[in-house]
């Protein structure tokens, strides 16, 4: 049997993955896949993601090793102030056609890997290939590798969206992104119609390729996107979606001599990418539409672009948004936050000012303001200047370290946020039970949703299996290197 430093290593991201939905299936007996690398692995029901709590800044984060304030993703919608426009890469079908199907397409299949996100800050892909290992990545929504490739663009999509059919990009040494590019040389017939390939089954089919044909590197990675959907419509409790997860895993598990020769040869790593919070069942009382609030302000039309008489642009992500003042004299961002503390839904309205970020509550009086390197502690060793109310981010103090409670790492998640792009901009973020719209919003009444600060959205499963070690602390943050001390050499 190899040493747990000396086998490759296979991540399997499985989008919403959480504690409550595995506690209640692994009761009814539903998941055996998931049961067992449970009880034969390491399982941190409490791993912290990034915030904005949304896949684009999480897989990043993932990847790279760094928050948002050093690989410069801000979130899944966010105003480009250099260019002028809001990126979008992929809310809903509503906002990218009146933001130009082409531009966003061109942001979803480009511009995330290759221009947004930091050149600076190397992928686990980059730094493998440096040190001679080759790596994989299966349906993942950052991939960037080192290796000169192209995109083949479904006719269709290219027709309907005036994208090029081939599209330059810079992959893994072995990449699969739905029917785009494939490992398999086995046409999947339907692929089209679901997804484009970005699904559970083509993950499943195209890591099952790689592990029948010998074709492992040191290093894989597979996205599993469909249980996030399943959490979006039927709430944080699904089960269902679970399940079906899991006979993928099983599937996967079965290719191997029986399920502990898998944990044997590979370290196996499972993983959520954010959480979610429940969804009021009530239009009314659910939705906090921003332009209602806002409406004294003239607010950026997403089909018209930046006009000179706009005041505001909103980049809304699902359960927070981004609020960016175009105009700081007639929309000051003071102004803004006193509006927004009017509604008892928004529990975390931030500003920064200089190095000082303020966060006021529409639920709780006064305020709280704090900066890096002070004289507090908080449990992830970093060290904070704190100062009011420590009951609106929920901090716990016991002599002079911070615990974090309801809002898992929140200083250091709130500054990278604010550290994310350019811009003057605030940050709100809801309760759980409700969640932001702005001109054409997805929404998720009755259902689930992400993208805010609380710990519903923010804490996710981690299992790991085959390693005798694992992460320093038990954030997204903290895997990409822990991955590189375990990687064979």
């Amino acid at each position: 049997m190899p040493s747990s430093q000396n086998k490759k290593v296979i991540m399997l991201i499985i989008d919403t993955l959480m504690d409550t939905p595995i506690q209640a299936a692994q009761k009814r007996g539903e998941i055996p896949a998931l049961q067992f690398l449970i009880e034969n692995g390491r399982y941190f029901p409490d791993l912290v993601c990034p915030f904005p709590t949304m896949s684009v800044n999480v897989d990043s984060t993932l990847l790279t090793g760094v928050y948002c304030d050093k690989h410069k993703v801000p979130g899944l919608v966010w105003y480009h102030a250099k260019e002028k426009r809001i990126v979008n890469y992929g809310s809903h079908v509503r906002e990218l056609l009146k933001l130009g199907l082409k531009q966003s397409m061109i942001d979803i299949f480009y511009n995330y890997n290759h221009t947004h996100l930091s050149k600076e800050y190397k992928t686990i892909h980059e730094e493998l290939k440096e040190k001679g290992l080759e790596t994989a990545s299966i349906n993942a929504l950052l991939y960037r590798g080192s290796q000169p490739s192209q995109l083949k663009i479904p006719f269709l999509l290219s027709f309907i969206t005036g994208l090029d059919r081939q599209l330059d990009t810079y992959k893994p040494d072995l990449f699969s992104y739905g029917v785009m590019h494939t490992l398999n040389p086995i046409k999947k017939k339907g692929q089209f119609w679901k997804k484009y390939g970005f699904n559970d089954s083509f993950t499943g089919n195209e890591l099952k390729y790689l592990i029948s044909e010998n074709k492992l590197p040191a290093f894989t990675v597979a996205y599993f996107p469909d249980y996030d959907r399943r959490v979006h419509k039927h709430g944080r409790s699904d089960i269902t979606g679970l399940k079906k997860v899991d006979e993928q895993l099983q599937d996967i598990l079965n290719l191997f001599p029986s399920w502990d020769q898998a944990l044997d040869d590979y370290t196996l790593v499972i993983l959520g990418d954010n959480g979610q919070a429940s969804i009021n069942k009530d239009w009314k009382k659910a939705i906090i539409d921003l332009r209602k609030l806002l409406k004294s302000y003239k607010i950026v039309k997403l089909r018209q672009g930046v006009m000179p008489e706009d005041d505001i642009v909103l980049g809304v992500n699902e359960r927070m948004s981004y609020i960016y003042t175009l105009n700081p004299k007639k929309a000051p961002l003071d102004d803004i936050a006193k509006l927004m503390q009017k509604d008892y839904r928004i529990d975390v309205i931030a500003l920064k000012k200089e190095n000082t970020i303020t966060v006021t509550s529409g639920n709780h009086n006064g305020q709280f303001r704090f900066r890096p390197k002070g004289d507090y502690i908080d449990e992830y060793g970093q060290s904070w200047f704190i100062e009011g109310d420590k009951d609106i981010l929920d901090i716990k103090m016991i002599d002079q370290t911070i615990h974090y409670r309801e809002y898992p790492d929140a200083l250091r998640r709130l500054d990278a946020a604010f550290l994310s792009h350019a811009g003057e901009y605030m940050i709100v973020s809801a309760k759980p039970g409700y969640e932001f719209i702005g001109e054409g919003s997805p929404t998720h009444i009755g259902g689930a949703s992400h993208g805010g600060l609380h710990k519903h959205d923010s804490l996710i499963s981690l299992i790991i299996c085959g390693s005798e070690s694992f992460p320093e602390y038990i954030r997204t943050v903290d895997i990409k290197d822990w991955i590189m001390s375990i990687v064979p050499n």
